[in-house]
């Protein structure tokens, strides 16, 4: 217990040292206000625009909130979970590259606790920069467009965590064995293919984590689809990233 958390504290200090901590929850607020805001404003925004018919800002209809944190959500699909995978890419694959985690496994700390507090460290500064865009996002929505249930908005950011978290505790597997940018290429594409194969083949993909957005958005505007299955298996995912990364990294750092 004393070398996981002396683990934890190391990689929470890297993280900090690398600003991690700064422009990560910077992306996603970013992420989260920009949407209210400019869904907010684009009936002035389309004005502006010298070809704009006026028939064509006539249809414009300003969207329902949970709508707005809906459309938040799917930015956080594309650039917020490429920001996290960037961010993590390298918390296997550059300590066993350039021999840290040699050190710290020299040390009698388990490759178990080692990979077990990065994963923590990983996960901590995904709530706190995925927290702070929900609400950012959540808070502009209800003071421009109109109000929100919070006890939605917290359920389906917790569904979101979910599946956000589950991609990208796939950076530590595979930072075991290949180099950070191919690690975060693999994870991206595994999200990828989740989420394609589930809006294809709903039927056939129930228990795909890759429902866990389309099923935050649905708990957001009201539905209540059942997500056990799903979030099941992406803590699946989790726990197996975590037993294969550390039987990686002890093979491939100490030898025999």
């Amino acid at each position: 217990m004393r070398g996981l958390w002396i683990c934890y504290k190391k990689e929470m200090l890297e993280i900090i040292r690398s600003y991690k901590f700064i422009w990560v929850p910077v992306v996603f607020l970013l992420l989260g206000i920009m949407q209210p805001i400019s869904t907010y404003y684009m009936p002035e925004i389309l004005s502006m625009s010298a070809n704009m018919p006026e028939e064509a800002l006539a249809l414009f209809k300003m969207p329902a909130p949970s709508e707005v944190v809906v459309q938040t959500l799917s930015q956080y699909s594309l650039i917020g979970l490429l920001v996290l995978v960037l961010a993590g890419m390298n918390t296997v694959a550059g300590e066993r590259i350039s021999g840290t985690g040699e050190l710290l496994l020299a040390r009698s700390i388990s490759p178990a606790a080692m990979i077990t507090a990065k994963w923590g460290a990983l996960m901590t500064l995904l709530v706190i920069s995925f927290g702070l865009g929900l609400a950012g996002s959540a808070y502009y929505t209800a003071e421009l467009i109109g109000p929100l249930e919070w006890s939605r908005i917290a359920a389906s950011g917790g569904l979101y965590t979910l599946w956000l978290g589950g991609i990208l505790s796939l950076v530590l597997p595979l930072g075991a064995v290949l180099k950070g940018p191919a690690a975060a290429f693999i994870s991206l594409a595994v999200a990828a293919l989740l989420s394609l194969l589930s809006g294809l083949f709903p039927s056939q993909m129930k228990w795909s984590p890759g429902r866990l957005s389309s099923l935050a958005a649905e708990w957001l505007i009201g539905g209540a689809g059942s997500a056990y299955v799903p979030a099941a298996f992406a803590i699946m995912i989790m726990l197996l990233s975590i037993a294969v990364a550390a039987l990686l990294l002890r093979r491939n750092t100490l030898p025999g």
